[in-house]
């Protein structure tokens, strides 16, 4: 009798057991499925077409000429010192550095490429100008 009580309880352990892993088992699965749909539903990246300047010069309608002449109305006595044709903020803009004499600093005139209208025109420090250039030339390494 003994014997018989023996083999219940060991069945009955077993059967515990089993039923705890079996319980363990599933949540593992459970958690691995969910895993595996967060890992699938990835964001998509867009990939980002590099825009040559002969693709900008393309989608232009104003020319280089007419923007130039537009900044520089705004800057009286000045004299391009760069200029830059460039997409910001989802528009194409001719960008111009502008310095004049016995003025510090460079005043920055942004042409709307498409209408010619000024978009922006701002004064930048020699500090600024410095700042912003070294930002530029940070920006130029990772893009290569």
């Amino acid at each position: 009798m003994f014997k018989v009580i023996a083999v219940a309880v060991a069945i009955a352990a077993t059967t515990t057991v089993a039923g705890a892993q079996a319980t363990s088992a599933s949540k593992a699965a459970v958690k691995t499925s969910t895993q595996a749909s967060t890992s699938t539903t990835k964001r998509h990246r867009r990939t980002v077409k590099k825009e040559t300047q002969a693709d900008l010069q393309k989608e232009a309608k104003i020319s280089e000429a007419d923007a130039r002449a537009t900044a520089l109305k705004e800057v009286p006595n000045g004299s391009v010192k760069s200029e830059e044709l460039e997409r910001e903020n989802g528009k194409l803009i001719y960008s111009y550095d502008i310095t004049v004499p016995g003025k510090s600093g460079i005043d920055e005139v942004n042409v709307n490429a498409m209408t010619g209208s000024v978009v922006a025109k701002s004064h930048e420090s020699p500090k600024t100008e410095k700042k912003e250039a070294k930002q530029e030339a940070k920006e130029k390494k990772t893009t290569k």
